[in-house]
């Protein structure tokens, strides 16, 4: 006979929940017929962060992905126009990234569907369990206790 494994169950539950969040927002960016995929959006909300445009290097690192991995998403989101390569105005060898007019608006359009698909995620907590939900992400995304949220 075994015991239950408390640890192992949480694991499970994170996992299940990721694949639950997962699943909301890639139907949402689906229904708003955005034409953009979860990778693409994350690179472009990555982009938005930057003051200035970044080497591809630079997104790459950012996501943690190998630079290969950039170089496709920009292929893609170029292609429909959302960013465009611009050379450095101080080294020809090197290519930035930026977002183009569409992208922008395309971006304010993921931020609504990240917001619904939160809304639709959250919507059966009350406001007290999501303070003290927002408190523990908090603490597992830092590593540390989070004062702030009470927990």
């Amino acid at each position: 006979m075994s015991t239950p494994d408390p640890d192992g169950l949480l694991a499970e539950q994170l996992l299940r929940f990721t694949r639950r969040v997962h699943r909301i927002q890639k139907r949402q960016l689906h229904q708003r017929e955005l034409g953009v995929t979860p990778a693409q959006s994350r690179l472009l909300r990555t982009l938005a962060h930057y003051s200035a445009p970044p080497r591809m290097a630079d997104l790459a690192e950012r996501l943690e992905v190998v630079p290969r991995a950039v170089t496709t998403l920009v292929d893609g989101l170029e292609a429909s126009g959302k960013v465009r390569r611009v050379p450095d105005p101080t080294n020809r060898r090197v290519i930035r990234i930026e977002l183009t007019d569409d992208g922008r608006s395309i971006l304010r359009e993921l931020r609504d569907a990240r917001r619904a698909a939160a809304e639709e995620i959250l919507a059966p907590l009350t406001e007290e369990q999501r303070r003290v939900l927002g408190g523990l992400l908090d603490t597992l995304i830092d590593g540390t206790p989070s004062a702030e949220h009470g927990c």
